[in-house]
């Protein structure tokens, strides 16, 4: 099978699902399985993402699973797609992701969203302002000072965290995020696994508007994608349809455990729950190896994405690591130069 010439980087995000039928403790050591999985294949970084009062999501103490991730595998970077800021003051995730940096050096990362990541409700229950998102920018540079060299007269440091200048990211679902990204000289991802729509013109932005800064010298950005692999279409689209299920259930208010496959999701959704869902999943790849291989392509060419930042909802999990290696492999992501450390 060819391989992708010039093939950006390939990475994992990966949100912890509880499967029907398991708990966090199962969604957690699935997590471990497929990032050791997934360092073996040549892949970059494995990220794990905040979300709380969510049911099917083990990920809420991110920091903590990106510490298990961490020390249960050796080579790959982790780290966080990403922490919501707003949830927290800078000082406490200075001190949690410098411990990190200490404990596991040269592996972590730290993407930033503005989202909440919850509803206004649990919003309370984290006992933040509901308008703390309105100091994202500020707020990030503040992280970033806490994490970068000690000032002289500085009197607060984060210990562990000062001068560990653990890389940030800018993550993002619109072009606020893009601007942010691109001033502050940081690199980009963007949500595009879930919310699609602003894609192009957010990239579009955070080049246009970026500006070399000490971490980083020129744009770079990676994309969110879904993928779901296996050795025919057929059997990829059915896998698929446990992603599909998960996305109408949020357009009926019902969220719950990542579903096993069904034959026939047209039985499943209305016309409206299928437009949306449809919607937010529209940067999917799902298919056979050749036809994974042609979709990864026609991204990378259509966004010039440094990185891919791959979403795998796969409900069981022997299939969900076949479908990363096939991917590694239709992508040419043992050898491709765009992976190598």
């Amino acid at each position: 099978m060819p391989t992708m010439p010039n093939a950006p980087a390939l990475s994992v995000l990966d949100l912890a699902f509880i499967p029907e039928g398991g708990d966090a403790r199962d969604a957690l050591r699935r997590s471990l399985e497929l990032a050791q999985h997934v360092e073996r294949l040549g892949y970059r970084r494995f990220w794990l993402a905040e979300h709380h009062n969510m049911i099917g999501i083990a990920s809420a103490a991110t920091a903590v699973a990106i510490g298990f991730v961490a020390a249960g595998t050796s080579t790959i970077r982790v780290g966080a797609g990403g922490i919501m800021l707003p949830n927290h003051a800078p000082m406490v995730i200075a001190e949690q992701f410098g411990t990190l940096e200490t404990l596991y050096p040269g592996r972590i990362d730290l993407g930033l969203g503005r989202a909440p990541g919850t509803d206004q409700q649990t919003l309370r229950a984290l006992r933040r302002n509901p308008m703390a998102a309105d100091t994202f920018p500020q707020d990030v540079v503040e992280l970033q000072a806490l994490l970068g060299p000690v000032q002289e007269g500085q009197t607060v440091q984060a210990v562990p965290g000062a001068d560990t200048n653990v890389p940030l990211w800018i993550l993002g679902s619109s072009l606020f995020g893009a601007q942010l990204a691109g001033m502050l000289g940081l690199p980009y991802a963007f949500a595009s696994h879930f919310a699609p729509d602003a894609l192009d013109q957010a990239l579009a932005a955070y080049r246009s508007r970026f500006e070399p800064s000490a971490q980083l010298g020129r744009p770079y950005a990676a994309v969110g994608v879904n993928v779901i692999a296996a050795q025919t279409d057929e059997e990829a689209q059915r896998l698929f349809t446990s992603a599909q299920q998960a996305f109408a259930r949020m357009v009926r208010g019902t969220r719950g455990k990542l579903p096993p496959p069904i034959d026939d999701i047209e039985a499943f959704w209305t016309p409206r729950e299928r437009a949306h869902a449809s919607g937010m999943l529209a940067c999917s790849v799902v298919g056979s190896p050749e036809t994974v291989r042609l979709g990864i392509e026609a991204l990378a060419e259509r966004t010039g994405a440094d990185e891919l930042i791959v979403a795998s909802a796969i409900h069981d999990q022997q299939a969900r690591l076949a479908s990363y290696r096939i991917l590694a492999e239709a992508a040419g992501a043992g050898t491709a130069a765009g992976l190598a450390a």
